[in-house]
This record gives C-alpha cells, structure tokens and sequence, in this order.
C-alpha cells in the first residue's frame, strides 16, 4: 500500500512536457524535451508513449530497472521509427516497491528525494551528467542574467550552441544518458534503493519545480506534507514569483522564464497491528 499526491503545471498553455504515472508498485516521472533537429514526433508524443509503456512494464516485470527502462525506450523508438541523435528525449525518474525495498532509478536531471529513519536530512539523488556538459555556455548564459541582460538575442544563441554541444554529448561515454532511441542509455542510469521500513517519504521532482524550491529555500519535509490541491497551489507560487519576481532570471539564472513543473511526494502506508486486551 502507498499514498501519492502531485501537481503538475505547464510553463504555457497545453499539457507541457511533464508526465507522472502511478502503477501498484510505483510511481514514474518524466520531463520530456523536444528534439535539437527536425524530429518525426513532437516530445509530448514521445513521453506519452513512454509513460504508458513504462507503467505496463513496471508491474508486471521483475527484471531490473535499467532492464525494464532498456526496453521501453526501444519498444517506443521502434513504434515510433526514432533515429538517435534526432529524435526527442526525456529524463526519468522510477520509484518501485518490493517486499524488501524502495528502488530509485534517475536518469537525466530530475531529482528524488527520500527521508528515512536513520538520517535527519532528505537523501538527494541527482545525475549531474547533463549539467556538466560544455559548462562554459552554462557559465556564460547565467552569468549574463545574474548582471541583468535577460532573455535577448545574444542569450539564445547562447543557447543554441549549448544544445549543440549536449546534441554531440547525448549518450555518449564521457557524456550524458538520457531516454531517446538508444536503448543502451538505460545502462547508464544511477539506480540506488533503501530498506522499505527505514523509507518515511519520496518525493520526485522534476527540474522546473526543484530549482525554485532550492532557490526559495522551501523545506522539502513541507512538500512532504502537502495535499495535491497544496501541491498545485505551491507549483502556480513558484511561476508567478517567476513572473513576479525575476522575469529577467536575474535571481535565478535559468534557460527560459518558466519551466513546466512536477511533483510527486510518495508514502508507504504503514500497518499497525493493535493488541487485544
């Protein structure tokens, strides 16, 4: 048993790029992206095959994460005829639940978080992989912003050559692993899990709503406790102080104004065996 409560908000209108799924044995996250070059699909196609083929898979098969992720995103690319290096990609986070234990699987950059018993801080797990691509554009586009230049043209060619560096770099050794047409990816992916009884709470974020969490300073134990509708109460506070508050990304140095934004807090429901007088 296990109790899920999430949000999700586009950065514009339409349904975004973001995607969850609750199975009986877990949960999964995605945080699509559109294609570098002219793609077959679009990404919100893309994940949303994903998605469903990962929450078909992810009960019924007892293999390994980085095997079930393996083949799902070759049973998609294959449906969908994807080529790698032109198609579209996604980051991915599994929660699975066994008997035993809770197993993380993170691909691309999307954050979990899990508080247990043993340790007085949420456990961050993060693939850092896609961040440390060409940091010399990273470094350039932020520090432009932190000086008040904005989202001008000069920005987005910034842009623009960072995406080719990351297209060059897309599942590669010495790069970064990301869900595209390579199956191979999966390989890749940082798995971690922990004993079920030591697990009080997960929660799957993608980049949109964790960095601005992290930048508010936000105490991720209150994202724990909140309700859907406080969830998605807390997701539309982050966009309007991103509208509100730094519409230049002086404050928060970032690609774009908005990001479309998830989060998915995850709870095992405890049983608790009352004595007979």
């Amino acid at each position: 048993m296990m109790t899920i409560h999430t949000a999700s908000l586009p950065a514009h209108e339409g349904r975004g790029q973001d995607r969850w799924a609750a199975v009986t044995n877990g949960l999964i996250v995605l945080d699509g992206a559109s294609s570098f070059t002219p793609a077959v699909i679009n990404a919100e196609r893309f994940v949303d095959e994903l998605i469903a083929d990962l929450s078909q898979r992810l009960p019924a098969d007892q293999e390994s994460l980085c095997v079930i992720l393996g083949r799902s995103i070759n049973a998609v690319a294959s449906k969908l005829q994807l080529k790698p290096g032109h198609s579209p990609s996604s980051t991915v986070l599994i929660l699975r639940k066994s008997s035993e234990n809770i197993d993380l699987l993170l691909l691309g950059d999307s954050t979990a978080l899990v508080k247990t018993t043993y340790h007085d801080e949420p456990h961050r797990i993060t693939d850092t992989r896609l961040a440390a691509v060409a940091p010399e554009y990273h470094d350039k586009y932020r520090s432009r912003l932190r000086t008040g230049s904005g989202y001008d043209n000069t920005h987005r060619a910034l842009l623009r050559s960072l995406q080719e560096e990351q297209l060059a770099a897309r599942n590669t050794p010495g790069g970064y692993w990301i869900a595209e047409a390579d199956p191979s990816a999966a390989e890749h992916a940082i798995v971690q899990s922990f004993p079920i009884d030591t697990v009080e709470w997960c929660i799957l974020a993608t980049d949109g709503a964790q960095r601005p969490v992290d930048h508010l300073g936000i105490p991720w134990e209150r994202i724990a406790e909140m309700t859907d509708d406080q969830l998605a109460e807390q997701l539309q506070e982050l966009q309007e102080w991103e509208s509100r508050n730094d519409p230049s990304g002086a404050l928060l140095p970032r690609a774009k104004v908005h990001d479309d934004k998830l989060i998915a807090v995850w709870k095992p429901c405890r049983v608790t065996h009352r004595q007979r007088p």
